[in-house]
């Protein structure tokens, strides 16, 4: 945001940064008398002073008391902010949520880092955050997101350019390849699910179901002898056969799906290391597969799908680290491990080494229930085999799969496979 502003008339673009403020809450709450503002000594709380003059213009009754008031406006830190407040901003911070009215932020919530999205101390909970110029990653990661409310951008006259993360938008389905009429089951992507012990047999299931789903052609499962009939019984498009004929699968395969109800004993972690290092398809790793993995050369794309404690674990941090520090520790293992890595969570986080973190905020709550992550293993798993770059892969996987979600028919007892029939209505 500095590197932008250098050579602009700075003062016009404070004027336009409080007055797109006061316009937001003459907006969106146009019955609200009494308007209060804790502003800092920097531009930010620049900006929330010329917020209050034009409040005041437009007829209400504004100043820096927060008693009784219809709105306050938060503009105590800045994009500049970093680390812990101090203790008396972590007072003005208290202070600000304790206040009844709506909270409105200026630029970002005070206490939230505007690069990480992380929150070491007290920070404020907004309803509403009118930010500038464009989205900032502090406002899309959580937990910062957590803070941010409703956000609205204002263009404050600078032009686009160019960030080091990037938001996922549906503009990233267009990259995936459509079957085309000389395209065979085999040409439109096959792949391979392996997992599915017995007790876990409706992860590859939905795994499965959710390739053909987003658009696969041929979709193979290797799973343990014992879950076979299950499986014959609940899949009906797939090919099914025992864990001992995977490689035979493979060889009519394009990409690797690999873990979701694996199992995690010897058998099935030495099954891992041997597939992962010995096969050059491009692989999604979800779930049992990423139990006790460590980095390796692999001879093709990997793509890690871990949730926060999976994380932890790759990691050796604990999953309440990985919350607080997400964008951190998924730019960490991608390092590590030298792939692609897919952060789960209500943001989606997908990093590569030596390469900008793309970061999907497609999805809803609903998405917290059991099997949606087979679900998204699926989807990547499609794109792999249909020859998309990993990271893309992974990135369009992630808005694919959360578009889904937006979709599907009910929030309210939202299962997985109710992700799996709106995925085609998804990529339309």
């Amino acid at each position: 945001m500095r590197a932008a502003e250098q050579g602009q008339d700075v003062d016009a673009m404070m004027e336009r940064a409080g007055r797109a403020v006061a316009d937001a809450i003459l907006r969106r709450y146009p019955d609200a008398h009494r308007i209060g503002a804790v502003c800092g000594k920097g531009a930010n709380g620049g900006d929330g002073r010329i917020a209050l003059h034009a409040l005041a213009e437009a007829g209400r009754e504004t100043g820096d008391e927060l008693d009784n008031v219809d709105v306050v406006i938060d503009a105590l830190f800045g994009t500049g902010f970093h680390g812990a407040p101090r203790d008396d901003a972590a007072r003005e911070i208290e202070r600000i949520n304790a206040t009844p009215g709506a909270i409105v932020a200026v630029d970002l919530p005070s206490g939230v880092d505007a690069s990480t999205g992380e929150v070491a101390g007290n920070a404020v909970a907004a309803d509403l955050t009118v930010t500038m110029h464009g989205p900032k990653v502090g406002l899309a990661v959580a937990p910062g997101r957590f803070h941010a409310g409703e956000v609205e951008v204002a263009g404050i006259g600078l032009d686009p350019g160019d960030t080091e993360h990037r938001l996922v938008t549906e503009e990233i389905l267009r990259l995936v390849p459509r079957k085309h009429a000389r395209d065979t089951k085999y040409s439109a992507g096959a792949v391979l699910v392996v997992g599915g012990s017995p007790g876990m047999t409706g992860a590859l299931c939905l795994a499965a179901e959710a390739a053909f789903r987003a658009d696969a052609g041929y979709v193979a499962v290797a799973t343990h002898p014992d879950s076979l009939p299950v499986i014959e019984a609940r899949l009906l498009e797939a090919v099914k056969a025992p864990l001992e004929r995977v490689d035979e699968l493979a060889e009519r395969s394009s990409a690797l799906a690999i873990g979701p109800g694996l199992g995690r004993g010897d058998d099935e972690r030495a099954l891992v290391r041997r597939l992962l290092a010995g096969l050059e398809l491009p692989a999604v790793v979800d779930a049992d597969a990423l139990f006790g993995l460590e980095p390796a050369d692999w001879p093709a794309p990997r793509v890690l799908t871990p949730h926060a404690g999976e994380l932890g674990r790759l990691l050796g941090e604990e999953s309440e680290w990985v919350d607080a520090h997400r964008l951190e520790a998924v730019t960490r293992a991608a390092d590590r491990y030298r792939c692609v890595v897919l952060l789960k969570g209500a943001d989606t986080l997908v990093a590569a080494p030596e390469e900008g973190v793309l970061v999907s905020t497609a999805g809803t709550p609903a998405l917290a229930t059991a099997g949606t992550g087979d679900v998204l293993t699926g989807v990547v798993a499609a794109f792999l085999a249909k020859g998309m770059d990993a990271r893309l892969a992974a990135a369009a996987a992630a808005f694919a799969h959360g578009r889904a979600a937006e979709l599907a028919p009910q929030q309210v007892g939202l299962v997985a496979s109710d992700v799996v029939a709106a995925l085609p209505q998804a990529l339309s």
